[in-house]
């Protein structure tokens, strides 16, 4: 199978997972206008799993390293599949507040603060699991993470004092998401052997778990579509079927599916050679991404105060230190 062993080229991939990571809500954007969020959501997840199957029969199958998929998945402990599974559980239920925030907040509010938060949670937890990387410097970028999330909560608050339709509630529940989010990387982690190369009997290699991930996802969707049907839901969508929706428009929340996936993929393979602290942290580094498409393409704070665009100014800078700190920790 395909693997990274060289900390440079993960750090590249690494930002091909905040690429990925930033840009898959952009196809939330454009299909919620006239599809309800609940079946773009479920195109969303067949997109997850779809690509990570894919992904397992090519990169995970092909070379000499580690195991092919199909034997990897064959010899894995009942325990270690159980953990990946849970993984995309709880990443589920995260997600979709984190969905719900972008419906109600904005991608460049609710990508800030739930993904900043769960950037800074993250980091430390995947730490414990495995602690690479100098943690004075992931302190310090963690920090600076940090600073980022409360001067996005400020251009969101200034917004609010001049326009009566934004409402806290978005960045409450993106809080939540953000809390939630920064658990399910460490179930996903604690199942995945940390020597792709020659991973070790019972554990799994990267492609496996992201495979059993996507299971988990895809068959709790169906527990948590209430959730972002009572925030998100109007009127008319309870007219629209999934048969109703046209083919483009699944295939559209699909490719939002498969583009996050990518970016889970290149995380969970830049592990091996970055640790999964580093990995995760640069991976949520996504946020000053989703800022640049909120603010410049779906121009959500268009009619904002000055203050607002001062405080985002802000924050990306607090974003890009912290990344940067993250990537000089090992």
């Amino acid at each position: 199978m395909f693997t990274i062993s060289n900390y440079p080229f993960a750090v590249v991939v690494c930002f091909l997972t905040m690429l990925c990571w930033g840009s898959w809500a952009n196809t939330q954007k454009l299909i919620t206008q006239s599809v309800p969020t609940t079946i773009f959501y479920r195109d969303y997840t067949y997109g997850i799993l779809l690509l990570s199957l894919l992904l397992a029969f090519t990169l995970g199958s092909f070379g000499s390293s580690g195991r092919s998929f199909l034997a990897d998945f064959g010899q894995a402990n009942r325990q270690n599949m159980l953990y990946a599974m849970i993984g995309g559980f709880v990443f589920n239920i995260a997600n979709i507040l984190i969905v719900v925030g972008i419906e109600l907040a904005g991608l460049s509010v609710a990508m800030p603060v739930g993904i900043g938060l769960a950037l800074i949670l993250g980091v430390v937890v995947n730490y414990i699991l495995s602690p690479v990387g100098a943690a004075g410097l992931l302190a310090a970028g963690v920090f600076s993470i940090f600073l980022a999330v409360v001067f996005s909560a400020l251009a969101y608050r200034a917004k609010a004092s001049i326009d009566q339709s934004v409402s806290t509630r978005g960045l409450v529940i993106s809080l939540l998401g953000g809390f939630l989010m920064s658990f399910f990387f460490y179930f996903v982690a604690k199942a995945m052997a940390t020597d792709f190369a020659n991973p070790a009997p019972g554990l799994l290699t990267p492609y496996t778990a992201l495979v059993l991930f996507g299971l988990g996802v895809v068959v709790s969707t169906p527990l948590f579509l209430p959730i972002l049907r009572r925030f998100t839901g109007k009127p008319a969508d309870d007219e629209i079927t999934y048969g109703d929706v046209s083919g483009r428009s699944h295939r559209i929340g699909m490719l939002g599916g498969m583009i996050w996936c990518l970016g889970m993929a290149s995380s969970l393979l830049a592990s091996g050679a970055a640790g999964y602290a580093i990995s995760y942290g640069l991976g949520q580094g996504a946020t000053i991404i989703a800022v640049l498409w909120g603010v410049f393409i779906w121009h959500e704070f268009r009619n904002a105060p000055a203050i607002s665009s001062r405080y985002l100014i802000i924050m990306g800078i607090c974003y890009v230190l912290g990344l940067v700190l993250i990537i000089s920790a090992k």
